[in-house]
């Protein structure tokens, strides 16, 4: 028989309470090589993310993968890594607090915000035992990916459910799929590249990177692609730019399978080599800078663009921990709680906290212990 967690610290007429989920990737501990292939290990064997039959897939992981990458990719994190520790895992944090930041006030009651990441720590285990412990009954999930892709949306849904199906008592739970086109979201990109523009001045392109996934998941339905395109097309508008004004690729492909085109190395490669003078980058689908931004495009992308004939790659931020980001964030957050008695104008907390005592002594009379 199946066996399910119990919720030792529940007692009658406890307050409910809202949760946030908010979830990111992930990040190694620190930049070694073991930590990173610890973390490898786990990213890399998600069905999610590779969809190869595992037993095939287990011996090119561990038979070579694991051997060769986990040094290159330790090298690499070690240019980004700060004194405070990973830029991903902090910049996450400013991000969840400030999302709750803006929660506390909109809804009746306390919120609580946790932080979880696929991959490494802190997990989404931990981060769902975080709200278990301040009596959350009511979850809104927000993974940190604008666009959706089975590869990390669906990968974050795969591992909340499979923690939450452990659970004697599940909770309510809301899951925010994407938020790709929302206006707040395509208003706060295209400031940050105004912003970057009237500081450090503006270049010949603008260059939309996105992560690329294998090209099948398109072809067996992913919506990632199209929901590129439109954030791009959205953001374009929004700056009022021409067709010949910006572009969209593809970036951080591993492996030999096709994967989502044009590729965002060969791309500025291309534009090196026709002697651009300067190419402004931004990567719309990472909400927090972190290796394939900060390395891969403002560092080895950089220096690729330069070494073909160009100019300079000036690498615009992510939102980040931006105001208007934040803002953003938690506007979507609190339409997805619309509905549920914490945004309810008409909340009466010192009636609710009274029929929770006497919930609590009628249950007590029936012989509760707690």
């Amino acid at each position: 028989m199946p066996s399910f967690e119990s919720s030792p610290s529940y007692a009658h007429g406890d307050p409910d309470s809202l949760g946030v989920l908010v979830v990111n990737l992930g990040t190694p501990d620190e930049p070694t090589t073991p930590a990173v292939r610890r973390y490898l290990s786990e990213f890399l064997w998600d069905p999610r993310v590779v969809e190869l039959p595992r037993a095939l897939w287990w011996l090119i992981l561990h038979g070579v993968i694991l051997r060769v990458r986990p040094s290159r990719s330790a090298e690499a994190y070690a240019k980004i890594w700060t004194d405070q520790g990973s830029p991903l895992l902090l910049i996450s944090a400013a991000i969840s607090r400030g999302i709750r930041e803006r929660l506390v006030g909109r809804f009746r009651g306390p919120v609580h915000v946790a932080l979880g990441m696929s991959y490494g720590r802190p997990s989404i285990d931990s981060a769902l035992d975080e709200l278990h412990a301040a009596g959350v009954r009511r979850i809104v999930v927000l993974p940190l990916y604008p666009q959706y892709s089975g590869t990390t949306t669906g990968s974050v849904f795969d591992a909340v459910t499979g923690a939450l199906r452990r659970r004697r008592w599940v909770p309510e739970f809301r899951f925010i799929n994407h938020f790709h086109d929302d206006p707040g979201y395509i208003r706060a990109l295209a400031d940050s590249v105004s912003e970057h523009w009237a500081s450090s001045g503006r270049g010949g392109k603008l260059l939309f990177s996105f992560h690329g996934v294998p090209r099948q998941t398109l072809l067996d339905g992913d919506p990632y692609h199209c929901q590129c395109q439109k954030t791009a097309r959205l953001v374009a508008e929004a700056l009022g730019l021409g067709d010949d004004d910006w572009m969209l690729t593809f970036q951080s492909r591993v492996g030999r399978a096709e994967w989502l085109r044009p590729y965002t190395d060969e791309t500025i490669e291309a534009l090196g080599r026709e002697g651009l003078e300067r190419l402004d980058v931004v990567c719309p689908g990472f909400s927090a800078d972190c290796l394939e931004t900060l390395e891969e495009i403002a560092i080895q992308n950089g220096e690729a663009f330069v070494d073909a004939g160009g100019g300079e790659l000036a690498y615009i931020p992510c939102l980040n921990d931006r105001e208007d980001h934040l803002n953003a964030l938690g506007r979507i957050v609190a339409t997805h709680a619309g509905g549920w008695p914490e945004s309810d104008d008409d909340y009466d907390s010192e009636a609710v906290a009274a029929e929770r005592e006497a919930s609590r002594d009628r249950a007590l009379a029936m012989g509760a212990d707690r």
